[in-house]
């Protein structure tokens, strides 16, 4: 099995180089700042917030942004106000404020036996494939992974289980079987409310490292 190399330009790329730094553990400081940087391509657009600092990538002048924040309100970033604000200049909408985790690589194979799908045989990868580029998806009895590129380049993994099969470890197994075979870090996002996928990612050794709302086209 083979994976692609990262295109042209991702390295020069703001976004791609500030989450490339997170994979390192190295996230933008803790100092209530503010980073404005450019869309890294046309679909993805939207706010990301670490520990006391907030990013906000959109192809929009910095004075604009900070127009709309209140100096010092850490929360204002991912608010109602500010998010109509962006989605109103955009023509965009905000999706739902996610949790960001990730994890790092693991050698070996999967934890449990996996056949990998195309697009055409499944909606759920064919719906990611507007989310994400170079989606390849692995099913299971009772669940399916897909893993694909999302913001700013970075390899996202996305888990499905099926109703009979939940309160097993499925989803468990799933998003862990993600850092067997993808050779980089590997991002999750998940709604907070979302307690049981929340434990999962959380067992299967991901992270939390900050939040997210995209904003799509309407």
């Amino acid at each position: 099995m083979s994976w692609p190399a990262p295109r042209g330009g991702e390295g020069v790329s703001a976004l791609r180089a500030l989450l490339a730094g997170v994979e390192r553990g190295e996230p933008p400081p803790p100092d209530g700042g503010l980073t404005v940087v450019p869309q890294s391509s046309p679909r993805d657009l939207g706010v990301l917030a670490f520990t006391a600092h907030s990013v906000v990538f959109a192809d929009l002048p910095l004075s604009w942004v900070r127009e709309r924040l209140p100096p010092g309100d850490l929360s204002a970033p991912l608010g109602p106000p500010f998010l109509l604000a962006l989605a109103g200049r955009t023509g965009r909408s905000a999706g739902s404020l996610d949790l960001l985790a990730l994890a790092a690589p693991l050698a070996g194979p999967p934890p449990l036996a996996l056949e990998e799908v195309t697009a055409a045989e499944h909606p759920r990868v064919r719906r990611a494939l507007r989310h994400r580029d170079e989606v390849r998806a692995w099913s299971c009895e009772g669940g399916l992974l897909t893993v694909g590129r999302g913001v700013g380049g970075r390899w996202e993994a996305a888990v499905e289980v099926e109703p009979a099969h939940r309160g097993r470890g499925l989803g468990r197994l799933l998003a862990a079987a993600a850092r067997h075979l993808v050779p980089r870090p590997v991002w999750a996002q998940v709604a907070p409310g979302n307690a049981a996928s929340v434990r999962a990612l959380l067992a299967a050794g991901y992270v939390p490292v900050g939040a997210e709302v995209l904003l799509s086209r309407a």
